[in-house]
């Protein structure tokens, strides 16, 4: 699939169907968030599978409100930094993210990115604290996102010209 075709058709998708992910698929997907790019070359994304179901549902509730799809996929891939790498690692991990999405839909799979950084329980828990309890993560590990991902249970139609905001874009002229 030619690449602006790609960006078109990938959506997100909270709904799976209940089929494993194949593991050739799965290396595919790590391999795209291993080729992001990182700033100054230090690369201080890592990522955590899981496709257990019990810490699935565990992951799901990490946060108050936003994460329960993650319970019903059967694959995340759980997105995290390290903190004393680098001081841009929002960026590294965002872009390594969207990468994995991105693959994910190239290999006919759906995908959900669900925010971690910066939310929590209702009671004021970290995410973050949370997921470092739940997958034995080192201190200086941060979690950005969770992504969710499966078959998808549903299709949604691709983004057209007419879905852009192109009042969005502003042209300089000199």
């Amino acid at each position: 699939m030619e690449f602006s075709e790609l960006i078109r058709v990938r959506r997100s998708h909270r709904k799976f169907t209940a089929q494993a992910v194949e593991r050739q698929k799965v290396e595919a997907i790590l391999k795209a968030g291993l080729l992001a790019p990182s700033g100054k070359s230090v690369y201080p994304c890592e990522f955590v599978v899981v496709d257990e179901p019990d810490v699935l549902t565990k992951l799901s509730q990490a946060k108050a409100h936003g994460a329960s799809l993650v319970a019903n996929a059967p694959l995340a891939i759980v997105v995290i930094a390290d903190t004393s790498k680098s001081d841009v690692w929002v960026e590294d991990a965002s872009i390594a993210t969207t990468l994995i999405m991105l693959e994910a839909e190239n290999q006919g799979l759906g995908a959900c990115w669900v925010q971690m950084h910066l939310r929590g329980t209702d009671d004021g828990v970290p995410a973050t604290e949370n997921l470092r309890k739940l997958l034995n993560l080192k201190p200086e590990h941060e979690v950005l996102a969770v992504v969710a991902i499966g078959y998808k249970a549903e299709e949604k139609p691709a983004r057209t010209d007419a879905d852009l905001k192109f009042e969005k874009v502003h042209h300089l002229t000199l």
